[in-house]
């Protein structure tokens, strides 16, 4: 398009300007030539060199009344007043006409070209395109104007400078204008163009109309449209107008005071009047007109960048240098198109490329603008309409329409397609997450949020923004703000400038990716992350491995993703349906997606893919990069939150392993041992054990369980996919394999590691064990309601009421219970009561036989009380079933079968036998018949309860209720010093009851058979032992047999309670024998052999056989004698009768 002339604003004296001005009207009259004729009233022009406009009948008052008197003599200085005066200041009908003929004439006097060519000579032989144009038809002069910021020459720039004034005042004056835009004029009704309507050199408002109408067509999908050639006339209008807000008539006009509000002391030319009003379009005292004229000109910047003068100045070279407008298959209106601009530049700015520090300024400048008004993004307005007025009515200024948009598309999920695709183009064309101040309600909220530590790069201000989200030192506004925006930038992985930078070379190898601008349908943005977080974990056998710094921006993006369900794209798409069926209620940070994890099971298979591969790499990515005072965790798999909260027991505990930033779980671990440290409180507590139980829906989702032994599960536990199955499938093997003596492990050495590590995380809460926890879901509820869970508090509640539990649920805690005495390390109120002891006595154990360890030292003086409380609870607990004592089955595996195999007979599996096999044991060591490693076990046994009568679970059945009515006292003692039973011994006369009277009887057999058993009767005889029986050796009644011996002995002297208590053994024995006759004769031989006093009774036994045969010696002789008396006798009276 041609311009016949330019703008300026320039005063001064005459110069060849103003004689061209004079020369303009000599030898014309008022109309021109070939122009319509001046009107009634003005006086012909002056043909004299003197012609002041100022003289002019016509005008002579109206210039009198506006233009100040030194500016008379100077024409265009005149016209210049005129043209710019203040709306309510009207011109006289006849000077309109006479202004306009005057400055119609100087646009086309052929000697106003002719002055050009004599100032501007220098400068037009040195742009070619304006040497070779036509002369004397005001080509030139519009090519001067094309190359305006090239003119070096003084005078020839002040002559182009103050001619412009002339043209843009009127739009006839444009050359070509008239022609090409007359019917678009009319159409939309934008003014007359008939000579003699008011102010009609004043037509700004027409051009005004027509842009509005460009505007409105790109916004909507208007009936009438405006030809092609009338809006690349509105555009280059725009765009030579672009320098000086005085060449905008129509925004002159409407901003003048607004400009003297604002921009007082801001110089015209170069666009910097527009940017200083722009800056303030949403002033409250911002005139309505103004802002109006205003939308209107950065609408049109948006469709053709070159309307701003500074942007298209500053970026020209960078423009050129990238190639960013010389695609020749794109139409020029898109290469035109600041959206267009902004993507190509800011494409070089993230590839690492220069791009200049001044435009880079204007780029922001004008992301910023389109961020704080959504009218001037026309698909927005096209597509969101429906949604604006439904939603977001009223909120115009500074973007709170967007994040109004944003808000209904993330909250609701309800926004049309469209719109929702215009917006992420928006957000993708301003790039936000570059440097969050372009976001202005974001920029705003957020400053009461400190992000200090980043300032030294702006892009990192937004990651930091997300760090805090959800602490207490981020506010609602900011916090609303952050999540709408990073609803959106979660959605296109470019957006998210540190992640882009850092993976951008593993995204093109590995995803085949193109450029930060340039999109391919077979990966879209969408899927590109969820390609590089496939490859993220991959082992350097399985190649194409993430860079590391590549996989620490993986890590930090899934962190934040973690925090709402709503910043995972695929997650949202695909679990719509359970998380309104699930989650409905669950709307507290991170709650979503734990919602979704906890019913992994029930979700639809689309989901549950999904967050199963999200929980897989949670447990993978081994921290997702935190910023806890400064220091980068990067080691460990859980949410944010979960994170800040754990802070104290990670300081505490946890530094080394965090520390190390290695993506193995160890800070997971160092946790959850830890779990009860008085560091650790109850956010954190709650979020480890919600990552636990997540981890037994799938080996899978314990990253270091599943790299350690994923070659075994393969081998050994094929199809099995939940954790714990998998754990006891693995641990039965291993448990199988050292059974068998010199069998070979089949599950590897590292995977055993892991698995004891696994073994001990869910003896911590019933919860991890879910077949334990499903089986007794009923009774925790009705006996452990109060019980909080973790600690193995429930556990141990089960264990105490195991005799009220429900048949199902008594199984297992037996079984339970079984496992743990074989292995004590599993029992985790043992090891955490008595961890201090284990240190002290047993740090050289093996684990196996820590509870035998602390058994041993259960005594000492330097125990614990509550750790000798706890193990008193587990050795009443292996009394009540010897298949809860390892050691004790193992020692008398064959004793069991052989004296015992009636009560085996009639056992049920998984129930205790309430002592009745050990009680067997116990009868059979007296009768001295068991092996001597069963042997050796019982007796430990026969000591230890002997000391502790609730370790004889027998004695405590039968004597329930002779106890508490016998013994009171000695049982409120707690002494553990074998009260109870003396008490129980002493009172035998007394009981009732026939199984208590029966087990005590039994005690005082169990006793004559090592004087350990009978610990009140050993302490007082202890000295006695030590003087008369020291080479006796213990066990089999030899040392009570040397007690019994040295009481019948009168030259022995024993200790005074030692004889009383001896006496009243005796006694005791023998009325055991009187109220418990044997049943046998092998039963008796084995009381006689047993008895202490077997001596005394065999050398009785002894004489009263002697006796018998002496009896029967005697009877014989005196039978022989009779018989021979009688024969004799007889035969004599046979002689005589002869």
């Amino acid at each position: 398009m041609f311009i016949c002339g330019w703008i300026g604003s320039a005063h001064g004296g005459k110069s060849d300007t103003e004689n061209a001005a004079d020369n303009a009207e000599r030898g014309k009259n008022g109309a021109g030539e070939g122009k319509a004729a001046a009107p009634d009233g003005a006086s012909s022009v002056r043909r004299g060199g003197g012609w002041k406009l100022a003289e002019e009948a016509a005008c002579r008052e109206d210039v009198s009344r506006i233009c100040p008197k030194h500016s008379w003599n100077n024409n265009l200085a005149v016209l210049e007043c005129l043209q710019d005066r203040k709306d309510e200041t009207e011109l006289a009908a006849d000077c309109n006409h006479l202004l306009w003929n005057y400055k119609l004439n100087l646009t086309t006097d052929p000697k106003f070209e002719s002055v050009a060519v004599e100032v501007c000579k220098t400068t037009i032989s040195g742009i070619k395109e304006c040497a070779a144009e036509e002369r004397g038809k005001g080509y030139l002069v519009s090519c001067l104007v094309d190359h305006r910021t090239n003119i070096s020459e003084y005078q020839c720039n002040q002559y182009i400078t103050k001619m412009t004034s002339i043209v843009f005042s009127d739009y006839r004056l444009i050359c070509g204008f008239m022609d090409k835009c007359k019917d678009d004029i009319n159409k939309l009704h934008c003014g007359s163009v008939n000579t003699g309507e008011k102010d009609i050199h004043s037509q700004g408002e027409v051009i005004a109309c027509l842009e509005k109408g460009l505007v409105s067509e790109a916004e909507e999908q208007p009936a009438i449209t405006i030809k092609e050639d009338c809006k690349k006339s509105i555009m280059r209008v725009a765009e030579l107008s672009s320098d000086d807000f005085h060449l905008d008539r129509h925004l002159y006009f409407a901003c003048r005071e607004d400009r003297e509000r604002y921009c007082e002391n801001t110089p015209a030319g170069e666009g910097k009047v527009y940017k200083c009003l722009f800056n303030h379009k949403f002033e409250e005292s911002m005139s309505d007109k103004c802002k109006d004229a205003l939308s209107t000109r950065q609408k049109l910047i948006a469709q053709d960048y070159k309307v701003s003068y500074s942007l298209a100045k500053a970026c020209k070279p960078d423009l050129r240098k990238y190639r960013c407008n010389m695609d020749t298959a794109m139409p020029r209106a898109r290469e035109a198109k600041l959206s267009y601009l902004l993507l190509c530049l800011e494409a070089a700015v993230h590839r690492g490329q220069t791009v200049s520090s001044e435009c880079q300024g204007e780029m922001l400048d004008y992301r910023r603008m389109l961020m704080e008004d959504y009218s001037l993004s026309p698909e927005i307005v096209l597509h969101c309409r429906g949604e604006i007025d439904t939603h977001c009515s009223g909120l115009h200024h500074k973007g709170r329409t967007l994040h109004c948009l944003m808000r209904v598309s993330r909250d609701k999920g309800i926004l049309e397609g469209h719109c929702q695709k215009a917006l992420q183009t928006l957000i993708q064309e301003t790039d936000p997450g570059a440097d969050y101040r372009i976001d202005r309600a974001l920029n705003e909220a957020s400053l009461k949020v400190k992000c200090i530590i980043y300032f030294w790069c702006v892009c990192r201000i937004l990651s930091c923004l997300m760090e805090h989200l959800y602490t207490d030192k981020m506010v609602e506004d900011c916090e609303h703000r952050l999540l709408e925006l990073q609803y959106f930038i979660s959605r296109d992985w470019k957006l998210d400038p540190i992640l882009y930078k850092k993976c951008q070379n593993d995204a093109s190898r590995i995803c085949h990716t193109h450029g930060w601008n340039e999109t391919s349908e077979f990966m879209p943005p969408g899927a590109v992350f969820s390609c590089l977080y496939r490859h993220a974990y991959r082992t350097e056998m399985q190649g194409r491995r993430l860079s590391r710094d590549c996989k620490t921006e993986v890590q930090r993006i899934l962190h934040q993703r973690a925090l709402d369900v709503k910043l995972d794209p695929e997650l949202q798409q695909r679990c719509m349906t359970d998380l309104g069926k699930w989650c409905s209620e669950k709307t507290e940070a991170g709650q979503e997606l734990e919602c979704l994890q906890d019913h992994l099971d029930e979700l639809v298979t689309s989901c549950r893919d999904v967050v199963g591969n999200l929980t897989e790499l949670e447990s993978e990515t081994s921290g997702f990069g935190l910023i806890l005072v400064c220091l980068v965790f990067q080691d460990i798999q859980i949410e944010a939150l979960l994170i800040r909260a754990c802070e104290p027991v990670i300081q505490s505990y946890c530094h080394e392993v965090a520390d190390n930033q290695i993506d193995t779980g160890d800070l997971m671990e160092c946790l959850v041992a830890n779990k009860h440290q008085k560091e650790m409180n109850e956010k954190c507590t709650v979020g480890v054990t919600h990552f636990q139980l997540i981890q037994m829906k799938d080996f899978r989702f314990s990253y270091k369980f599943k790299m350690a032994c994923k070659e075994d599960v393969l081998k050994l536990c094929p199809n099995i996919k939940k954790k714990v199955d998998v754990v006891i499938c693995l641990s039965t093997t291993v448990r199988n394999d050292t059974l068998q003596e010199g069998k070979e492990q089949r599950v590897s050495m590292k995977c055993r590691k892991q698995l004891r590590v696994e073994e001990l995380e869910m003896s911590e809460d019933i919860r991890l064990e879910p077949d334990l926890y499903e089986s007794c879901w009923q009774d925790i509820k009705q006996h452990c309601q109060n019980v909080v869970f973790g600690n193995a508090q429930v556990i141990e509640c089960l264990k105490e009421k195991k005799k009220q539990l429900t048949q199902h649920c008594h199984q297992k805690v037996f079984k339970l219970q079984e496992t743990e005495m074989m292995d004590p390390e599993l029992d985790f109120q043992l090891m955490r009561v008595c961890k201090q002891m284990i240190r002290r006595f047993c740090s050289e154990t093996d684990a196996k036989n820590m509870l035998q360890c602390l058994k041993q030292n259960k005594n000492s003086e330097l125990m614990d009380p509550k750790c000798k409380q706890m193990i008193t609870k587990r050795q009443i607990t292996q009394n009540t079933d010897y298949r809860l004592n390892p050691v004790l089955r193992k020692a008398c595996k064959a004793d069991i079968p052989k004296f015992c195999q009636g009560i085996l007979s009639n056992a049920k599996d998984d129930n205790e036998l309430e002592g009745q096999v050990i009680s067997c044991l116990k009868l059979k060591y007296a009768d001295q018949r068991l092996s001597p490693d069963c042997e050796g076990q019982i007796s430990v046994i026969l000591q230890e309860s002997a000391l502790d009568y609730r370790l004889d679970p027998q004695l405590q059945l039968q004597c329930n209720d002779e106890i508490p009515r016998l013994c009171a006292e000695e049982v409120a003692a707690q002494e553990q010093t074998g009260q109870v039973e003396e008490c129980l011994k002493i009172n035998l006369l007394k009981i009732s009851h026939e199984g208590c009277k029966k087990e005590v009887l039994n005690i005082l057999k169990e006793s004559k058979a090592d004087i350990f058993v009978d610990p009140v009767l050993h302490t007082a005889c202890a000295l006695d032992i030590k003087h008369q029986c020291a080479a006796i050796p213990p066990g089999r009644g030899r040392q009570m047999s040397c007690l019994m011996e040295a009481l019948q002995d009168k030259r022995v002297r024993l200790q005074p309670e030692c004889k009383k208590r001896l006496q009243d053994r005796i006694d005791m024995w023998s009325y055991a024998a009187k109220v418990a006759p044997a049943e046998g004769f092998s039963d008796l031989a084995g009381q006689v052999f047993t008895s202490p006093a077997k001596t005394y009774i065999l050398s009785m036994l002894a004489m009263c056989v002697v006796l018998l045969f002496l009896m029967g010696l005697l009877c014989g002789r005196i039978t022989k004698l009779a018989f021979v008396v009688l024969f004799k006798s007889s035969s004599n009276v046979h002689v005589h009768g002869s």
